[in-house]
């Protein structure tokens, strides 16, 4: 039996997806969604059923599931995109059956979109940007740790190996996994583009080729299903959290980002004739995500431990600033020109809700656009190395320290809500209200050691 690679963005006919089923003995289709915070939901239903999924005829209850509906209104429907349909390489029976999965959208029982599904509502936002002329693109590139489990198969910060920054093995023990999480993902139609041991002990990265908005956050969500999936097969535990060991680099999802201009079929952020090559479109999106990157921070970095990351020390991007080449910059423009022209944010965690930050970054990259908002001066010096008095002077602000902070900022702005449609952006922020009370109440270890025998 042969291995279905699937092809990106080629939706499939109802009739090819049913043969395909019946060639690779498809037992299982598993309904794929995500809720409020990114996590990946599944209904699983059996193969026999798949007229009924691709009649959108399934239903869930939305009441159950985080940010969606009350339970008066709960009743809602899966609308399959037949362009996401793939076969999980890591839940096959060798020979005997395979599970397949299908990616959906979340429709009300009336056929309307739900405005509090997040792939629903960067559609919207795509048609928006598309009406402008503009397509963005965008490559992720998420790290994550892997650590051992205990006795009792539960996850500790044990890291795998010592390893650092590109080395090799017997110091990296992650190579042998890697490449079965590469070939993972190639079997689901990944275009892997490297993977290399990162800085922290434990710590790793894998690249794969850019994308469409919708594309893009399809591909990370599936990325972390199946680096996690991969990981607990070879008996340890993957994790995307941005900072879960103290004294070492965190975790970080640095976002390459691009516009293609529809009309003239190019890549709109390059210009040949201008400074630093970079177009107007490339300028003016630089100087909206500066401009707005507070406000919408919540949304890029939204846990308690994200804050923990964005700290000086450790690589990671603090100051609202941009560079040509240095990465003591909030963003900047790797040197590659002509259709490999981008700009790369570098605060994004892997903890984020990808369809609820490709939504924000695109509706503020339009109003750039729209409304010509120009970038100061890049900074080149190394941001790390400053004062206080010198980056004050230099008018380099830094990101909300805090998830509370984050989400202060977040509540008064206009483009987050406009971003996130009303339903998402109050489930949202009620959300995370919660979770940083709850963080806030609880007593820590640190407290304990700190002040229980001084006190």
């Amino acid at each position: 039996m042969s291995t279905y690679i699937p092809k990106p963005g080629v939706e499939l006919s109802k009739e090819e997806i049913k043969k395909l089923i019946v060639e690779h003995k498809v037992k299982f289709v598993r309904l794929q969604f995500v809720d409020i915070n990114g996590m990946v939901k599944n209904l699983a239903v059996p193969a026999g059923q798949i007229d009924k999924i691709l009649n959108n005829e399934l239903m869930l209850d939305g009441s159950s599931i985080k940010g969606f509906r009350s339970i008066e209104t709960s009743d809602m429907c899966f609308h399959p995109d037949r362009s996401t349909f793939a076969i999980l390489p890591w839940r096959c029976k060798e020979g005997e059956w395979n599970v397949a999965r299908i990616i959906c959208d979340i429709y009300n029982s009336d056929g309307t979109p739900f405005e509090g599904c997040p792939r629903c509502n960067l559609k919207r936002v795509i048609k928006e940007a598309k009406e402008m002329g503009f397509v963005m693109n965008v490559g992720p590139e998420a790290e994550f740790f892997l650590f051992k489990k205990d006795d009792d198969g539960m996850p500790t910060t044990s890291t795998h190996d010592a390893a650092g920054y590109y080395d090799v093995g017997p110091d990296d023990k992650g190579e042998d996994i890697r490449a079965e999480i590469v070939d993972n993902l190639e079997r689901l139609g990944f275009e892997i583009e490297a993977s290399h041991h990162e800085v922290a002990r434990g710590q790793h990265e894998i690249d794969f080729k850019y994308a469409d908005a919708l594309t893009a956050a399809d591909n990370i969500v599936t990325f972390k299903y199946a680096v996690k999936a991969c990981a607990d097969k070879n008996g340890l535990h993957a994790t995307f959290m941005p900072k879960p060991i103290y004294g070492i680099n965190g975790s970080g999802m640095h976002c390459n980002i691009s516009l293609y201009n529809i009309k003239e079929d190019k890549n709109a952020f390059y210009c040949e004739d201008s400074a630093y090559q970079l177009s107007k479109e490339a300028l003016y999106t630089i100087g909206a995500i500066l401009e707005n990157v507070k406000d919408f921070t919540a949304v890029t970095n939204p846990t308690v431990n994200s804050y923990k990351r964005l700290v000086p020390g450790y690589e990671a991007p603090v100051y609202i600033a941009w560079s040509l080449s240095n990465r003591s910059a909030l963003i900047r423009v790797p040197a590659k020109r002509g259709n490999a022209t981008r700009i790369e944010l570098r605060s994004p965690d892997g903890s984020c809700n990808p369809y609820l930050v490709m939504a924000v970054l695109l509706t503020v990259a339009m109003e750039g656009v729209k409304n010509q908002v120009k970038p100061p001066l890049q900074t080149e010096e190394n941001i790390y190395e400053m004062s206080a008095k010198e980056r004050k002077r230099s008018h380099i602000d830094s990101l909300p320290g805090s998830l509370n902070e984050a989400l202060a900022l977040m509540k008064k702005s206009k483009i987050v809500k406009q971003a996130l449609g009303d339903h998402i952006f109050n489930e949202f922020v009620m959300a995370k209200e919660i979770e940083w009370d709850r963080y806030r109440t609880d007593v820590s270890p640190w407290e304990t050691k700190e002040y229980l025998e001084k006190y």
